[in-house]
């Protein structure tokens, strides 16, 4: 469908290692419209970040089909895959993942300097502003509280302004006030440029604030919960 952000058809991913092979995800059918707020719930293992993973082009499926944007992943090599992340997705971890010997700004920036923007400094510094960032802007990371590094990399994620934000447990390492603040911050974005946002987490009452939450366990999901208008 046209207004669908992410069509994926019975999707399996498995990985060989040493115990031989192993099923991650069985069988995952899922579409998400333009705009929607989704959640997704389950045991550690259930494949949730493997999901994630695959919709971002950084797992390859051993079968099914995944569109997203109306880009078929399955036909993208490795060049095209970097530059559908680059111009399609904003990603949130767990773990923040900013470049240490980068200041927050130059780390906001990096979407925009990889696509070639000539504007990459000063939309980078509006985003950090506008996640309350304006005066730590040449600080590194080391220099930042955990919530401050969070902020950057939602700055970082949403700067070049993407269909899909993809955020994995971004909470996770954060304490229950900071977490919720940088929540707030996130679905507040979301809300303002439109975004269409799946989220992974643990928390309950977090996830609940999607307009959709669906439960996974064993590579599979298990049902949605009642939508919310």
């Amino acid at each position: 469908m046209a207004s669908s952000m992410v069509e994926i058809v019975d999707l399996h991913l498995s990985l060989v290692g040493g115990g031989g092979q192993v099923n991650i995800l069985r069988g995952v059918d899922l579409e998400v419209a333009r705009g929607e707020t989704l959640s997704i719930v389950g045991p550690s293992g259930a494949g949730k970040t493997t999901l994630l993973m695959a919709m971002s082009g950084l797992e390859r499926p051993t079968r099914g089909r995944i569109r997203v944007d109306g880009i078929d992943l399955a036909g993208l090599n490795e060049d095209d895959l970097a530059r559908f992340r680059r111009e399609h997705l904003g990603i949130v971890f767990q773990s923040f993942h900013l470049v240490p010997t980068m200041t927050a700004l130059e780390n906001a920036a990096l979407p925009l300097e990889f696509a070639g923007a000539p504007d990459a400094r000063e939309r980078a510094a509006a985003a950090l502003e506008a996640v309350g960032l304006r005066d730590r802007q040449s600080h590194f990371p080391g220099q930042l509280s955990g919530g401050e590094q969070q902020r950057t990399a939602l700055a970082r994620a949403f700067v070049a302004n993407p269909s899909l934000i993809l955020a994995d447990e971004p909470t996770g390492n954060l304490d229950r006030d900071t977490g919720a603040r940088v929540m707030e911050l996130l679905f507040g974005l979301q809300a303002e440029h439109g975004t269409t946002l799946i989220l992974i987490t643990h928390d309950d009452a977090l996830a609940q604030r999607c307009g959709r939450c669906l439960h996974m366990a064993d590579g599979r999901f298990l049902g949605a919960a009642e939508s919310r208008t």
